[in-house]
């Protein structure tokens, strides 16, 4: 919807996931990390392109009730919690006023809630504050980022619940957008996040976002290590997706055939 007709961007829009921003990640998180230098001109990117990045609640408010939308909409967003946010990501973001969502997990983020796991080094509760302060939306991304399609029932609501209150006890509100780890849902995942109290959520899937998805299912676009400035242009422009995720896509395919025979044989893939 633009601002001023209300029509629905026939394109889709266009939401960018990022993880860490840092010159030196650690291994595990090298091929979805990003430099600080080419975050900032990823960002410039966007800003000259004409794009207005919003919250991931923002976005689906504005499908859910009908409300208006600038011309070109656009998210920013991060998983996991990685400290690079706050300390490359933010200013940069700052100072093009732009929004974005980063979405923790509460388990990996250091401080009093931490149980381990977390594969860089994370940001702890006074960054998350900052963030907040400086009008990121704080989302939530599980307690210890598992495999959310792979749990029992018992443990999938602790996962999402335990996560959701413990963003609301730090910040003061809970949060209402959710990202699924790896990307992984299901129809149960997806009906136990929405139970759990979260309004929202955002997969992967490599294609734009659009309000056809549904509100539990909204796709994203993946920024690596390896994405150049002319691949980049062409993500936030929707052009040429399919070829340039269609490993990606043919990857995914088989493992979710995978997936499911291992819930099925666990009894609770639904």
């Amino acid at each position: 919807m633009s601002a001023e007709t209300g029509a629905v961007p026939a394109r889709g829009v266009p939401v960018l996931m990022y993880h860490a921003v840092d010159r030196d990640p650690a291994p595990a998180t090298l091929g979805l990390s990003v430099t600080p230098e080419a975050f900032a001109a990823q960002m410039a990117v966007v800003a000259e392109r004409g794009f207005t990045p919003l919250t991931t609640a923002a976005l689906a408010t504005a499908w859910r009730t009908g409300g208006p939308l600038p011309e070109r909409p656009l998210l920013v967003t991060f998983d996991d919690g990685y400290e690079g946010v706050h300390r490359h990501a933010l200013p940069v973001l700052a100072e093009h006023s732009f929004a974005s969502t980063v979405f923790v997990s509460t388990g990996w983020l250091r401080g009093k809630h931490e149980v381990g796991g977390a594969l860089d080094t994370m940001l702890d509760w006074g960054q998350v504050r900052e963030l907040a302060d400086a009008g990121t939306e704080i989302g939530g991304h599980s307690h210890t980022h598992p495999q959310l399609d792979q749990l029992d029932a018992r443990r999938l609501r602790f996962e999402t619940l335990r996560c959701r209150e413990i963003v609301g006890e730090e910040l003061g509100t809970a949060p209402v957008s959710f990202a699924y780890p790896y990307g992984y849902s299901s129809r149960r995942v997806r009906r136990t996040v929405r139970e759990a109290g979260f309004a929202q959520a955002l997969a992967v899937g490599n294609a734009l976002a659009c309000r056809c998805q549904g509100p539990y299912a909204l796709e994203r676009v993946t920024v690596r290590r390896s994405t150049d400035i002319k691949e980049f242009t062409r993500l936030v422009e929707g052009r040429a997706l399919a070829w340039n995720f269609a490993a990606d896509r043919v990857a995914t395919k088989g493992y979710a055939l995978v997936r499911r025979a291992r819930g099925a044989v666990r009894g609770h893939w639904i």
